[in-house]
């Protein structure tokens, strides 16, 4: 084995580290924060799920095609697109521009653009290991909000038979059960669907009923001080206005929380400064390696080990629930520690008697990984 080839390992193994003050999460202690490198990892042959470049190309490209935007207007915002940093502001004015001339933004063609751009997005469902393992959180307790306007979670959900809910901050009674925890496999989506002909919302001012309402602030800025916010796939959601109206403006002493972050190390310098920057806003910025191609393994390796950690309440629960199901393998571990012989009706909760195949979380990632290895 030649010196590159055993750099190229200690790379990767290095990048296969894990923060213990991560890992030693319980699921519901988390809230994780779904960004563009989930869809993109999932449906890789959808250059719109990308990034917000990506997203934004597609729709101007859209636009063209279903001729809503005059030609000039369109290669106006293509220059806009390729050259601004802050893309946030360039899909606000290009939302602005395909909106009605009063300033209100409903109805729109930005969302009929957007309907042509995700059409069809079951199909193009490649590699759901990052998908699966996000699941397999939710069915632990993390809570999951996304800045992506598609809804591929919760399309691969459904097809895992859970009950999936798509919410937007409009519904406020929705939020509110949804902050609370009372809204398992929901989805909050703080720009809205591109299913909603009126939820695609990019800055606070959308949303004023929400940030002007003390009881749904309150709530939710309350996440942010309670539950270890996972940021996966995302880029500058800290810098994204609706973000830091819904949680970051009103929450103080910010290097006393303690966030988590995965990101791409595309250079020493920069990924270190980087890393020296978050923390003062609370977020501990980890690597999942230096190619993209390692971040669904990375989420899947991670994801098992804090679903492996066991809920302080679970000798309390009763193995005829949901959650006592989920704990079932613990417990029957704990029977043979302490020689106590365990009876065979203890079956695995996940297994399916007539076809032997388990959807226990910690087995469906190994499964999912076997089958796309």
């Amino acid at each position: 084995m030649d010196s590159l080839e055993k750099m190229t390992n200690r790379s990767e193994q290095k990048s296969r580290k894990f923060l213990k003050s991560l890992t030693q999460k319980q699921p519901q202690e988390l809230l994780l924060v779904m960004g563009t490198g989930v869809s993109a990892a999932a449906a890789p042959g959808i250059p719109a799920l990308r990034s917000w470049r990506g997203c934004l190309e597609a729709v101007l490209e859209a636009a063209e095609q279903l001729e809503v935007l005059h030609p000039g207007d369109v290669a106006r915002f293509r220059r806009k697109v390729g050259k601004d940093r802050d893309l946030l502001v360039v899909a606000h004015d290009l939302i602005r521009k395909m909106s009605p001339r009063t300033g209100d933004t409903k109805p729109n063609f930005f969302q009929d653009c957007l309907m042509e751009v995700f059409d069809g997005l079951e199909r193009h469902i490649q590699n759901p290991l990052v998908l699966q393992s996000v699941l397999s959180l939710m069915e632990r307790g993390t809570m999951v909000l996304t800045t992506n306007y598609d809804n591929l979670l919760e399309i691969f959900g459904q097809q895992q038979n859970k009950p999936m809910e798509s919410l937007d901050l409009k519904d406020k009674t929705k939020v509110l059960q949804w902050a609370r925890g009372h809204v398992k496999y929901g989805v909050l989506h703080i720009h809205g669907l591109y299913t909603d002909p009126c939820g695609v919302v990019l800055d606070p001012s959308g949303y004023k009923d929400v940030t002007q309402d003390p009881e749904v602030m309150e709530v939710l800025q309350n996440l942010y001080r309670t539950k270890s916010f996972l940021f996966v796939g995302c880029g500058e959601t800290l810098r994204d206005q609706i973000f830091q109206a819904l949680f970051l403006y009103s929450v103080p002493d910010k290097v006393g929380l303690e966030h988590y972050m995965l990101v791409l190390k595309e250079g020493e310098d920069q990924f270190f400064k980087h890393q020296a920057d978050m923390l003062l806003h609370g977020v501990k910025v980890v690597s999942f390696g230096a190619s993209f191609d390692h971040f669904p393994g990375y989420v899947r390796d991670l994801a098992a080990q804090i679903c492996r950690q066991r809920s302080p309440d679970a000798d309390r629960v009763d193995s005829t629930t949901s959650l006592g199901n989920a704990c079932q393998g613990c417990a029957k571990r704990k029977l043979e520690e302490n020689g106590t012989e365990v009876s065979k009706q203890l079956r695995p909760s996940g297994l399916r008697h007539d076809t032997g195949y388990s959807d226990h979380p910690r087995d469906l990632l190994l499964n999912t990984s076997a089958r796309l290895g």
